[in-house]
């Protein structure tokens, strides 16, 4: 029996709180199914700013029911009540560090890693498998994607391979990501995913329901819910660019995520104060758009644009 289940009666669905030292608490819905059966933990939050999730999981909360399950399931909506509560971009606003950057973390150690070694105690032990809902910040365009992980032991990196492609998302990314959330379960041998949906601090109606479909996608693929599991054509993308800023300056993209690039094409300048171009993005491959930073702002060595390429071996 896992932390999160230990006072929740088969069939009943219940609040249970996480403490947090420092003395901050978090909050997530455990649903304990009628019979046993594989546990799912569902994260979202991480960022301040990145919507879809949340309101994905407090709406699950409401209509799931735990008598139809074979297991047990386990949202939590806020795993950065700071961030969220402050609308801060990427870190917890206390120490300004990225949540998704603190695993593994320390109950010694700043509100972030404090917060990280909390979710590790609490959310790891006797999960099946974790997926974390993220969505593009509120400076960032992205395109629907979901990444799994290539840095792992093999049955855990195949079982999460396997999960992603369940998802009505048009890309998979592999990842070798070990300091998150989701790739730092990964590294505890737990099945992991990170669902991107939605982005630029905003949320809709058609992607919120899509993010309620994707967890429902899982729970059906790992047999906690009957039903249909989805099969939709996907394209995995087997290398991908992560371009950085070489200095601060004024980001000019030029082109939009979800569009197919060339091989030289031009993806985005970085200009200076007195405006000339002091950096030229341009695609080392043909490939996809994945996400680009929106702000006219950037420093060094912020994220200015991520592209990929796929082997069509591997669509699906």
């Amino acid at each position: 029996m896992t932390v999160w289940e230990k006072d929740v009666s088969p069939g009943e669905k219940k609040w249970v709180e996480i403490p947090v030292p420092g003395g901050e608490v978090l909050r997530g819905m455990c649903l304990r199914g009628a019979s046993s059966g594989p546990r799912l933990v569902v994260t979202a939050g991480v960022h301040g700013c990145e919507y879809v999730g949340v309101e994905a999981l407090r709406r699950l909360i409401k209509e799931l029911e735990p008598g139809e399950m074979k297991g047990s399931v386990f949202l939590l909506p806020l795993a950065n009540p700071q961030g969220f509560y402050a609308g801060a971009k990427q870190v917890v606003p206390e120490d300004k560090v990225n949540l998704n950057r603190a695993f593994p973390g320390s109950p010694q150690g700043s509100a972030a890693f404090r917060l990280a070694w909390a979710l590790e105690q609490t959310l790891y032990p006797g999960a099946d498998f974790l997926a974390d809902l993220h969505s593009g910040d509120c400076n960032e365009s992205l395109q629907p994607l979901v990444f799994f992980p290539r840095e792992g032991e093999k049955e855990v990196c195949r079982a999460a391979r396997q999960a992603a492609q369940v998802l009505n998302v048009p890309y998979r990314v592999a990842s070798t990501a070990k300091n998150g959330l989701y790739s730092w379960a990964v590294q505890q041998k737990i099945p992991a995913l990170l669902i991107e949906r939605g982005c630029q601090g905003l949320w809709s109606e058609g992607e919120v329901k899509a993010c309620q479909e994707d967890v429902l996608g899982l729970l059906c693929h790992l047999g906690i819910c009957s039903g249909p599991v989805p099969a939709p054509l996907q394209r995995e993308i087997t290398k991908a660019w992560y371009v950085e800023g070489e200095e601060e300056g004024f980001w000019y993209p030029q082109v939009q995520a979800g569009d197919m690039v060339k091989k030289g094409q031009l993806l985005g300048v970085v200009e200076n104060l007195g405006g000339s171009v002091i950096c030229r993005v341009q695609a080392e491959s043909d490939g996809v758009v994945l996400y680009h930073t929106t702000a006219l702002g950037v420093g060094k060595n912020e994220p200015l644009i991520a592209y990929g390429t796929w082997d069509e071996k591997q669509t699906q």
